[in-house]
Parts: structure tokens; sequence; C-alpha cells
């Protein structure tokens, strides 16, 4: 099935395991295939044989920087496949989770932004999308499938389960982590302000409940743990709160630093940050760190739970991240929207079965996830997919003619008051509506209003120079070419094919 074509906009892969602390509550476990939430009539369950667990856990706002402070994260690493270059499709989290969750470019799944009109849960509801996920696929082939914690901005608990999900323990607004409202199979459970209720440990203790369960009844299961954290207000466990102390944000090369003058206008005659606004970006950055080592925490828990059940010898373990984000970088203040690497390139990592323990080169997308899950699943096809399966790349394989572009979409300025990633101020990142190239030595991007920009990542690796106006014609051309190609392709062997630079 194919979407009509939309507007340009981003959407980033990103998949991201995290694991609970032990020990705290989160309540009698649900029963894991509840009459109400089972899949359609006439589907049996899968075996266990030949069809391998997914656990495929989503962060918010995680950039490469912050692996340094989870050590479990890491030890995955050590053990699985990592990917040099993950591009986020969009670097905004509903466009990004669209795309995660069906394989599909925002201009397919008409997702750009957080809210409605141009995005959010109500875009994707109403155009058809959740009929079209990867977990929707998965329950069909057989798997029992678990949501938990963030699904879409704009989703509220009263809204009910999705379609293709067997367990459903979804939040609204849990960015403080703290006094929220879980969707737990339709029934709606409040969490206040006790240390037990932090969303990451009830999520992991659900989710580990979930793992034990399945694993009881000897059947395949696809579960997705979608954090809040480390967004913004970046609230770590209550025992994280003192950690790395004196933490400051990256002081790479372009922090707090003016760009060239050929910036484009909307990055252009900055003002350097305050000492005040520095002061608060490494306060932030701190907590950020902490709100990510309780991730850490959930990515253990969940793994001590495969280990007892005698799971994680048949379970693919997957970690990323929705986009990435910058902070006090080309002088702007915490935020993320723009081609810049913080916030473009985010972590992927996969461990399991059959994964080949190396740094994987080529270039992937989050339009890849989902292909990729359906794939280890021996489940059909998605409808809407523009990514391609990563299973080659992760045993082993290197293709010689992989892509080497990634698309990136993006609608803007951000203006909408109710969008938690809305970034007021002078010193915020708000750029317009753009389309995006980014290969392994340039990023090409092409705003709305007209301008043009263009990096060489080789030379210029914090990309601060514009040099659009240097750049051969002819090469402008093929990008150009490239650029058009992607914003307008749909499906895989489409998309796919549009995806080099010649």
């Amino acid at each position: 099935m194919i979407r009509e074509p939309a507007r340009t906009a981003l959407a980033v892969v990103t998949l991201a395991v995290a694991l609970v602390a032990t020990g705290c509550s989160a309540g009698p476990a649900q029963d894991p295939d509840p009459p109400e939430l089972a899949g359609p009539a006439g589907v049996a369950p899968a075996s266990q044989a030949g069809h391998p667990n997914v656990l495929f856990v989503l962060t918010d706002d995680l950039d490469t920087s912050l692996l340094r402070y989870m050590p479990h994260v890491q030890q995955l690493a050590a053990r699985g496949a990592s990917f040099a270059a993950d591009d986020d499709a969009d670097t905004l989290c509903c466009p990004s989770r669209s795309s995660i969750f069906t394989g599909a470019f925002p201009h397919d799944t008409g997702v750009f932004t957080n809210s409605a009109p141009d995005g959010g849960y109500d875009v994707f509801h109403s155009r058809g999308d959740e009929a079209d996920t990867d977990a929707v696929a998965l329950q069909k082939a057989g798997y029992t499938t678990a949501m938990m914690g963030k699904y879409l901005n704009g989703y509220q608990p009263t809204d009910g389960p999705a379609p293709g999900w067997n367990e459903w323990d979804v939040a609204g607004n849990g960015y403080p982590e703290f006094d929220y409202d879980l969707n737990v199979n339709g029934t709606i459970a409040h969490h206040g302000h006790a240390d037990s209720d932090y969303m990451p440990d009830v999520l992991g203790q659900r989710g580990s409940d979930f793992i034990t369960a399945q694993s009881a009844a000897h059947r395949p299961f696809f579960l997705e743990v979608a954090t809040f954290a480390p967004h913004a207000p970046y609230t770590p466990a209550p025992r994280h709160s003192q950690d790395f102390p004196g933490l400051q944000a990256p002081r790479d090369p372009s922090f707090n630093q003016p760009d060239a003058p050929t910036a484009p206008a909307w990055l252009r005659d900055r003002t350097p940050l305050r000492p005040k606004q520095v002061t608060r970006l490494d306060n932030g950055y701190r907590k950020r760190a902490q709100a990510s080592a309780s991730v850490d925490d959930m990515l253990a828990g969940l793994e001590a739970a495969l280990d007892r059940t005698g799971q994680t010898a048949n379970t693919q373990i997957v970690f990323s991240s929705d986009n990435g984000y910058h902070m006090g970088q080309h002088e702007l203040s915490a935020g993320k929207q723009t081609t810049f690497a913080t916030d473009l390139v985010v972590p992927l990592i996969v461990a399991g079965p059959g994964v080949v323990h190396r740094t994987i080169p080529e270039r992937v997308q989050n339009i890849d996830v989902a292909p990729t899950v359906t794939d280890l699943a021996h489940a059909p096809p998605l409808p809407i997919a523009d990514g391609r399966s990563l299973v080659p790349l992760l045993a082993g394989a290197d293709p010689p003619d992989w892509r080497n572009a990634a698309l990136v979409e993006h609608h803007g300025p951000n203006l909408a008051p109710d969008d938690p990633d809305r970034t007021p101020g002078k010193s915020a990142a708000n750029p317009p509506s753009y389309g995006a190239v980014a290969t392994g030595s340039v990023t090409y991007t092409e705003y709305a209003t007209g301008e043009k920009e263009y990096h060489d990542t080789a030379t210029d690796p914090y990309q601060r120079d514009n040099t659009v106006a240097t750049v051969p014609p002819e090469r402008l051309a093929a990008l150009h070419a490239t650029l058009t190609a992607l914003e307008n392709c749909h499906g895989t062997a489409a998309c796919w094919a549009a995806g080099h630079v010649r």
C-alpha cells in the first residue's frame, strides 16, 4: 500500500534497549495475552523454534556522547554490532518514531512534526498508519507483542491501545518520570511521586514480567520499551541524582562558537551564550547523564530477566534513540531539529544470535529498523516500508552497493505551544523546513527559503563552514538530484535506488 506523498520531513530510526533496576514493584503482572487484545482470529501462536525474540527499546533524545555513562549498553556493544552511521530521517521525536514503527519516511507516514495538522499521534492514527507497523506484522506471524512507555507525541492514555499489541502499558505525558498515568491494556493506572513510581523502573519491572510470562508459555515475543528519558526535564532516578558531580556539557570545537558568515539565515548572527546559559547547559547535561544511567539500570534488569528465563541465547537486543541532541554547539541552547551530527547521528547497537561483533560502516537509517525486525521474525514485508533489512549486515556481510546517501526531512519552524520539543528564544535551534542528504563525507541541505548549505564533514567535522558557494555545479546538481529522488520515493526498491549519489 502506497500513501500519497506528503511534504518533506525527517524520520529517525532508533532502537534502544533499556533495563530497569530490580526490586521496584509495578504491581502484579498483567495477563500476557488478554482476550480483548489477542491477535487476529485464526492466527496461531508461533513456537520459539526458529523465531528469535526481539527486545527493542527506544530512548528519547539520547545522543552518542551519553553512552560513556551507560556501562551495560557498552557491554552490549562489546558483544554485538554497532553502526557507525545511523542517521535520523527527521531529528524530531514523533516523525522518527513513526518511521521506526513503519519503516517509512515522513513523506509516506505523513508525520512531519509532533502535533496536528502536520504530525503527532492524531495524524498517524487518522491516516491508518497503525495498521502498517512491525507490531501488526509480528502479531500476525504468531508473536506475542508488548509496547511499554512512550508511544507518539499527542497520545493520551484515554485513547486506548493501538492495533498489533497484545500488551499495552503506555503513558501520555511521562516526561517528568513521576505523577503520570499508564494505559494498562485499556485500564488507567496512576503512578505518583514515590521512588518506586519512577517510570523507567516501572517499565523495566513490567518488561521483566512480560518476558517471564512469555518464556513460561514457550512463545516468541516482541517487546518494545520506549523511555521518555533522558528527554527534558532530564529527571534521573533518585538513586542517581548525585552522580557525576561537576560534569559539564562536552566542549567540542563548535561549543559556544560562531559559524562562518556563510551560515544560513536561521543560524547566522548569533551571540555567544551567556555564562548563566552555559551553567544551565552544564547542569542539564549532568542530569541527562544521570537519567541515562537510570535507563542503563533498566537494560541490566531486562537482561537479567532474559538470563533467568533462559531466553538470552534466543533474543535479539537492539538499542538506539529517536534522535540526538545538541547542548551549546554553534552557540545554540539545548535542542535538536538540525542536520548537525549531534542531532542526526544516533547510537544503534544490536546483539543476539548470529550477530557478528564489529562496527558496521554502511550508512543506515531509522527506516531500516522495522524491516529488520520483520525479517528477523520471518514476517512478510511491511506495506509502506521505504527501508531495508539490516540482517545481512548483522550477519557479517559487506554488500558492495549499499546506499551512500541518507535522507533528512524537516518541517519548521516549530512554533506549536503544546510541543515538548518547542525551543523558543533567540539562542534556540528552530530552522525552517528543509530537505537534506547526508553521505559519508558531505551534508547537503536545501531550505524552503531557497538557501543551501554544504558541509564537507571530512575537513569540517563540526560543520561550522558552509562552503556551498565553492562547490562545483556538477556536484551540487548530483546532490540535488539525489535529494529530489529520495524526497519522492515510495517503497523499498525505489528508495533504495534513490539513496545513491552518483
